[in-house]
């Protein structure tokens, strides 16, 4: 199956407008001379007399319908489509319709607009189900549509996954910068509140022998006193005679 879309155009694309009126500006010639242009590759100016054919008649089917046309060869795949919708109304032809409908589907296709393009390949094929160039085209379009949805899933898939490592980024981030606060606040502290070293701590540190020694020497001193204070109590001290 081959990858790129067939340029498509049908064999009754360009629909002359038969028994031209003497006036030049007719509609009718109008059409017949941007036909003529169109076949000369001249697509612009084809376009230029396929517009004027459809100012002087809005409802023309001729006029819309290579209108249409000239826009898609020029790449203006939106202008195309209302131009051959307006074909449409002025057709009960199937054949005809279907072979619009098809044109419409290859200028929705050529905006990757896929489900519209699939849509009016479905319509092309109700009017004509034996048209093998629209049952080409549609399988096309299917599958053209599942690799643009698998692509944006992956798309989304990675962009989760970067926002996921990203996310993880920022907390690690987080994290590093809360230790490098609490380790600069601790050498702060430090800073501020600073120990004896070793030396002095083992200098101002006294041994349990030591204190032992002051316990007693405090208990001795205790004892000493409390005897003296008995002494004073025992002695009696008289300040009157006995007569």
């Amino acid at each position: 199956m081959k990858s790129k879309i067939p340029n498509i155009i049908f064999t009754t694309v360009l629909m002359f407008a038969f028994t031209a009126m003497l006036n030049a500006q007719s509609t009718r010639s109008l059409v017949n001379k941007g036909v003529d242009l169109y076949k000369k590759g001249k697509m612009n100016d084809a376009e230029v007399n396929f517009k004027k054919g459809v100012d002087k008649s809005p409802k023309n089917l001729q006029a819309n319908f290579n209108l249409g046309d000239a826009y898609y060869k020029n790449k203006r795949f939106k202008e195309a489509i209302s131009a051959f919708e307006k074909a449409l109304l002025t057709s009960k032809d199937k054949n005809f319709k279907s072979k619009v409908y098809h044109n419409i589907g290859n200028s929705f296709l050529k905006q990757k607009k896929f489900k519209e393009s699939i849509e009016a390949y479905k319509n092309a094929l109700k009017l004509n189900p034996d048209d093998k160039q629209t049952k080409y085209n549609l399988s096309y379009a299917i599958e053209q549509m599942k690799k643009n949805k698998n692509q944006k899933n992956k798309n989304k898939n990675d962009k989760n996954k970067k926002n996921k490592n990203q996310k993880n980024k920022n907390n690690k981030n987080d994290k590093d910068k809360n230790q490098q606060n609490k380790n600069q606040k601790n050498k702060q502290d430090k800073k501020n509140n600073p120990k004896q070293n070793p030396a002095q701590q083992k200098k101002n540190k006294i041994s349990k022998e030591q204190a032992k020694q002051i316990l007693n020497a405090l208990m001795n001193n205790e004892k000493k006193l409390q005897k003296k204070l008995r002494r004073r109590k025992a002695k009696v001290v008289k300040t009157d005679k006995d007569w």
